[in-house]
């Protein structure tokens, strides 16, 4: 055979597909067996998210509409109609979805992600496949957290648009606090750091329990416990802001966190201590407030996620040292594979 005949036979033969890597294996491995929360969670975050353009469009102009057309302006008091009861119940959706979505994924990630391949032997049987235990967990962490990263914060964005289009209807009509739970949640960087949390959590639960169920009860129970602490203690991350004044009808805008009387001493008697706003008392010498105003919303997010994403690589950590001290050295290679 000629030269020329060689170098048009080797031209026609098909290019080989590039050699899977242990990386590349795991990732898709990852992806192949927990298909089915992949396709919960996209269908999840694309039905938020379709819903949360229509509010952003079509639904918050439909309910303006409806409110210019009822004369609500000019009166005190007026029934909202079905168009702002559409709207709002497709932004409410959306703001639960990003509140509820940390409570599944740590379930998930305890029972489905982890403790069933430790309970069921894949995860062994991985580890004798080229794949060091580090490396196993790595990616049982990075894929999903690529991922839940990804639809958390675009749902926190169209969060974010609906806020901002829905304002001039949000104050005509006194709704939508930005304090309220799930608002809160949904419009700031909370839902993401809360996510990769119960990610984390979940991982950790699974490692230590290594049985599906038992594990899936733990991170879902972990997490809410977790977010419950902080949704409790939420208005101490940051001071409030005081309003003192001579009469006990005071006004203010914003998150109450107390209010109380001032003696004349100069100590501070919260009304929690006593049913009466005065609570009896001669010496009173003025009444207090204090709030968190909505230019407070931005210092919480931020303090609040700064110790979220630390307690997060916290655990992450505390996940890695116990894999390393079940499977002995998780970084040196397996014999007969490649780390």
């Amino acid at each position: 055979m000629s030269t020329t005949t060689t170098e048009t036979v080797r031209s026609e033969m098909p290019t080989p597909a590039p050699a899977m890597t242990p990386t590349r294996g795991l990732i898709r491995a990852t992806l192949r067996v927990h298909q089915s929360a992949l396709w919960f969670w996209g269908l999840l975050v694309g039905l938020a998210a379709g819903g949360l353009l229509w509010a952003a469009g079509p639904g918050v102009d439909a309910a303006w509409a409806e409110y210019v057309k009822s004369g609500c302006a000019e009166a005190e008091y007026c029934e909202v109609g079905p168009a702002y009861n559409r709207f709002d119940l497709i932004v409410g959706l959306g703001s639960v979805a990003l509140a509820i979505a940390p409570l599944l994924i740590g379930a998930w990630a305890g029972g489905a992600l982890i403790a069933r391949d430790l309970e069921n032997g894949t995860a062994r049987l991985a580890w004798t496949q080229s794949v060091s235990p580090a490396r196993w967990l790595a990616a049982k962490l990075a894929v999903p957290a690529a991922l839940i990263a990804s639809g958390t914060v675009l749902l926190t964005l169209l969060n974010r648009l609906v806020w901002w289009r829905e304002e001039q209807l949000r104050h005509a009509l006194g709704t939508r606090d930005w304090f309220q739970y799930s608002t809160f949640m949904g419009n700031g960087t909370l839902a993401t750091a809360y996510a990769l949390l119960a990610l984390a959590l979940g991982v950790l639960a699974g490692l230590l329990i290594r049985r599906s169920l038992p594990a899936l009860a733990a991170g879902f129970v972990g997490v809410a416990v977790f977010m419950s602490i902080f949704r409790t203690r939420r208005h101490a991350l940051w001071p409030t802001e005081t309003l003192v004044s001579k009469a006990s009808d005071r006004s203010w805008t914003g998150e109450l966190v107390d209010r109380g009387i001032v003696l004349t001493s100069g100590d501070r008697v919260s009304n929690g201590a006593c049913a009466d706003v005065s609570c009896d008392r001669t010496d009173v010498a003025g009444y207090y407030t204090d709030f968190h105003p909505s230019s407070h919303f931005w210092p919480l997010q931020f303090v609040e996620t700064g110790i979220v994403l630390t307690v997060t690589a916290l655990l992450v950590l505390a996940a890695f040292q116990l894999l390393r001290r079940r499977t002995g050295s998780v970084a040196s290679p397996r014999k007969g594979g490649t780390t």
